[in-house]
């Protein structure tokens, strides 16, 4: 049923980065898992990213088929606002649904879009969407404003609640509104999660502000293992090769698993 956030990085210039984090459990009752779901996708080429909740089947397909049309240059093109383009990519999940039975959907589908505009002058504008639907009352489109300090921006799935009340508590701490408080109670949720439904690994995909840069998929380091987009990566790997963060949302070295030299050292003080 997953847990899905949301945030945005912000400086004294406005947005700096964005994120999206998921965890890794597909679960079809209480006994029957999968810990190794890819949840969030990132285009190779624009700065787009996105994450989904609720039903698995539907948006795992339709999300990853986006990210192909966006990276072959067929749906967006670098002159689109970030409105035109997330109008385009919620039209083509429309569609989609339109053509699925909806009998085979279980649960609701959330999903939300991530975008940076194309401005390679000054500093560019981050954009939220939020696309759900229900068989109740169908599609529904929401805009999520971008707020003016670095923090959360949209909590989805069945473990929600459980995030939502230790964030309460994190944001009392000293690295409240900060990009880190953001993971770092993501992850401490994840591990003690009480909710059958969310597990495994974290997974986590970003926007950043420089100019001409597309979306990020980052390798996680979670409990001593090497994780990307849910996958735990085998020790013959080129690990070096994507950028690495551990729990703590330090910039860590693929191949150690270690903090990276020269990198900001950002210790939980909740845990």
């Amino acid at each position: 049923m997953t847990m899905l956030v949301s945030w945005i990085g912000i400086d004294t210039h406005g947005p700096t980065s964005a994120y999206i984090a998921a965890d890794s459990r597909i679960s079809w009752n209480m006994t029957n898992k999968f810990d190794f779901g890819k949840k969030v996708f990132a285009s190779k080429k624009y700065p787009e990213i996105l994450g989904y909740a609720g039903d698995v089947l539907f948006p795992s397909i339709v999300l990853e088929q986006i990210i192909e049309l966006i990276d072959a240059d067929v749906l967006l093109s670098k002159e689109m606002t970030c409105d035109s383009k997330n109008k385009i990519i919620f039209e083509k999940i429309c569609s989609s649904m339109s053509k699925y039975p909806h009998l085979c959907i279980g649960n609701d589908v959330q999903i939300i879009h991530l975008s940076r505009d194309t401005n390679v002058n000054g500093y560019p504008t981050f954009y939220h969407y939020k696309l759900t639907w229900n068989k109740r009352s169908g599609f529904r489109k929401k805009q999520i404003s971008i707020p003016t300090t670095s923090g959360l921006l949209c909590v989805l799935g069945s473990g929600k609640n459980e995030f939502e009340d230790k964030y309460s508590f994190y944001q009392k701490g000293v690295n409240s509104n900060t990009s880190r408080n953001v993971f770092q109670c993501f992850t401490d949720t994840l591990d003690n999660i009480t909710d059958p439904y969310c597990g495994g690994a974290p997974q986590l995909v970003g926007l950043i502000r420089k100019p001409l840069t597309a979306g990020i998929n980052f390798g996680i380091v979670s409990k001593g293992k090497r994780y990307f987009l849910g996958m735990e990566i085998p020790r013959s790997s080129h690990f070096n090769n994507i950028e690495w963060r551990n729990e703590l949302f330090e910039l860590c070295d693929g191949e150690t698993k270690k903090i990276k030299v020269g990198a900001a050292h950002q210790p939980n003080p909740n845990i």
